[in-house]
């Protein structure tokens, strides 16, 4: 599911690269200048035109409308919206808007005599007033733009940040299981040399497969279900081997094999049930079912209670509240987690939906 949202957050960077990304930046100037034309130039016609100087200053006026636009683009935005002077800005702003529309009136009043010379037809003469109404339409649009292109940016950022931070506290309460799970099982070993060492020994070949796992397999960002299923197998074997009158079972259904799933979601659980079902006196148990309905994987487990409570301060896991936080950040909203206490048992449910 992590990864899932990453390649979909990936291919949505890959598509806004087209407004942010200095390789396209002809392609959407280019596609500005096209717009324009098609817009305010050539769908502009007036069969009364004095021309070709109304088409002269239809461009000259275009081409200040782009200068103050890149301008603003590049200059007045970088410089001070994007330093929050926004004094300044609207100063600066006020004041190129300002003398460009001045200048045009200017322009459109020199020619003047164009236009008794050709009467009844007109010259393209944009008032400054209106030019300037228009030409701070054109510029806020090219604010806009750049602002968009700026919350883009901010954005992937973010994305990226929060990525790396998630994956950084992934790797850090992951490896708050591998040195835990090592110190039980060297400790059963530990235990084991002196009243029977061959036991001992199955132990410690069994713990060199599990450390193969967890130092290679587990280091990947997703290890197949069947591989962890093996490993959460051979920790409970490695607890039959440890203690007496105690039973276990993993079972499988649907088509678990080629399902790829984070490392070391379960053995938390496992590790819980291990603990909490200990009971030297009786006869114990941890069931372990794994189940695979289209995209949904279901994991359920119980343990029994011993007849006498044993301490709760007793050491040894992680508490649900890592696994919770694992969950979250791996899964968020597509998983369900249900525990169940009785007076004799101990059960676990995750709905997992890949």
């Amino acid at each position: 599911m992590f990864t899932e949202k990453k390649n979909q957050l990936s291919q949505i960077s890959s598509r806004l690269d087209l407004f942010t990304h200095r390789k396209y930046r002809v392609y959407r100037h280019l596609t500005l200048w096209i717009a324009y034309w098609f817009i305010f130039a050539i769908s502009y016609k007036n069969p009364n035109s004095i021309e070709p100087y109304a088409t002269y200053l239809k461009i000259g006026i275009s081409f200040t409308l782009f200068f103050q636009a890149y301008v603003n683009m590049y200059w007045l935005v970088p410089a001070y919206l994007f330093n929050n002077k926004f004094r300044s800005y609207l100063l600066g702003l006020i004041l190129m808007l300002t003398l460009f529309s001045l200048l045009i009136g200017y322009v459109a009043y020199l020619m003047q005599d164009l236009q008794i010379r050709y009467a009844p037809l007109q010259l393209f003469d944009p008032k400054p007033a209106m030019y300037f109404a228009f030409a701070l339409v054109f510029v806020g649009a090219s604010s806009a733009i750049k602002l968009f292109q700026r919350w883009i940016s901010d954005t992937r950022e973010i994305a990226e940040l929060t990525d790396v931070s998630i994956r950084a506290e992934l790797e850090q309460l992951k490896n708050q299981v591998n040195p835990h799970f090592l110190f039980n099982m060297l400790n059963n070993a530990n235990v084991l040399i002196a009243s029977d060492p061959k036991k001992a020994s199955q132990v410690l070949i069994s713990l060199s497969d599990l450390l193969r796992y967890q130092l290679y397999d587990s280091a990947r960002p997703e290890v197949l279900l069947s591989a962890d299923i093996n490993f959460l197998k051979d920790c409970l074997e490695m607890e039959n081997i440890r203690r007496d009158h105690f039973d276990f079972s993993v079972t499988t259904s649907g088509a678990v094999h080629g399902i790829m799933i984070p490392p070391f979601l379960f053995i938390s659980f496992v590790e819980n049930a291990i603990k909490h079902s200990l009971d030297p006196d009786h006869i114990s148990f941890v069931r372990v079912n794994f189940q695979l309905i289209e995209k949904q994987l279901r994991f359920n487990c119980i343990n029994s209670k011993p007849a006498v409570e044993l301490s709760k301060n007793m050491p040894g896991g992680i508490g649900l509240a890592n696994i919770k936080r694992r969950l979250e950040l791996l899964f968020g909203d597509h998983h369900e987690l249900a525990i169940n206490e009785t007076s004799n048992s101990y059960s676990v449910k995750l709905i997992l939906n890949l």
